[in-house]
């Protein structure tokens, strides 16, 4: 079997959704998609829960379909890419992480990096 990429994963999006594509994930909208993306949710939370990592995996593939529709539905209407998503998570990271990726000190306990990461997401709220 073939192992494919993240970019094959993206363009397959791109067909499915295409003139040539398939008819139904061409009707989907971002409000269409909401029920699954809440039921693909849930499942991968009661694979979590049952601490079943076969189902899990399948379940993050089905989260990780509701992520690359909605930025490929978007893509469409000219608002943002798959690629927007990834550096947006990408800059918040490390703004979020300054005890990791910064020259502050660094945080001793989990308890700590959680207060580190509430505080910069206050500060981001404040400035927006």
């Amino acid at each position: 079997m073939t192992k494919n990429n993240f970019n094959d994963l993206v363009e397959t999006f791109a067909v499915l959704r295409g003139p040539n594509g398939c008819p139904w994930d061409r009707k989907q909208t971002h409000e269409s998609l909401i029920k699954c993306l809440q039921n693909e949710s849930q499942e991968l939370i009661d694979a979590i829960n049952n601490k079943d990592d076969e189902n899990m995996k399948e379940e993050l593939g089905d989260v990780l379909l509701q992520v690359l529709m909605h930025s490929q539905i978007a893509a469409e209407e000219g608002k943002f890419t798959i690629d927007d998503v990834i550096q947006g998570l990408y800059d918040k990271l490390h703004r979020r992480h300054p005890h990791v990726f910064g020259e502050h000190a660094k945080a001793a306990t989990a308890e700590e990096a959680l207060e580190v990461w509430r505080a910069m997401k206050k500060k981001e709220r404040e400035n927006k």
